[in-house]
Parts: structure tokens; C-alpha cells; sequence
């Protein structure tokens, strides 16, 4: 399941750099590291959309896309409704089905890991 290595790859990042740092930071480091597990990853993918007859060619974009299945919203602040709003619109622009958002601003990683699915 490809959810279950972005999770165990976001531990090894935490477990190595802990709290703290700049969400940028966070973002390179799993890249690699699910790279180095195998998987492909996009990063900072732009999610183009459509209003009405308005064409939006670079309206959001996402922190990582991984095996082109996964959105993957990366945090250093506590989760919140806004944060939950803005990973299902994004689900709902790209089309794609699961998500996740990750904050890393928390001493056990699994307390900051919400996953969604459209």
C-alpha cells in the first residue's frame, strides 16, 4: 500500500530530524526517501482548474504527488479545518482519490499524520 510507505518514510524523516524545521526542509527529505524506497514523487505539482469559462494554468500546487496517486500536504503547525478543506479540494481538482497531510511539528510523528479519501 503505498500510503503505508509514505508514512513509514515521513517516521524515518522525523526520526532524524524531529521538530522544528522549515516545511521545505521536511519536503526534500521524504522526496528522497521515498525516492530511495522505490516510489516516484513529484514535488510542488501545480493543479491546473476550470471555473466557469476561466482557465486557471497555475491555481495551486501541491506538495508532493506520489505514483501519481497520492497527494501528499506537508505542515509544520498544528492541523486544523483549513487544513482538512485544503487537501480535499486538491483531491477534487486533480482527480485523484487518496490524500494525506502530514505536520511534522509534533514530537511523535503519528499524532501530526491525517489521511483522506475522496
Amino acid at each position: 500500500m503505498i500510503t503505508r510507505k509514505i508514512i513509514s518514510c515521513a517516521i524515518e524523516v522525523h526520526t532524524n530530524l524531529g521538530p522544528g524545521l522549515f516545511e521545505s526542509t521536511y519536503e526534500k527529505c521524504l522526496k528522497y526517501e521515498l525516492e530511495k524506497a522505490g516510489l516516484k514523487v513529484q514535488r510542488q505539482v501545480i493543479i491546473p482548474f476550470t471555473y466557469k469559462e476561466l482557465n486557471f494554468e497555475s491555481g495551486y500546487r501541491m506538495d508532493l504527488l506520489v505514483e501519481d496517486k497520492v497527494i501528499v500536504e506537508l505542515k509544520v503547525s498544528e492541523l486544523t479545518a483549513l487544513h482538512t478543506s485544503q487537501i480535499l479540494t486538491y483531491l477534487k481538482l486533480a482527480d485523484k482519490k487518496v490524500g494525506l497531510v502530514i505536520n511534522f511539528n509534533v514530537e511523535l510523528l503519528k499524532n501530526g499524520i491525517r489521511r483522506f479519501v475522496l
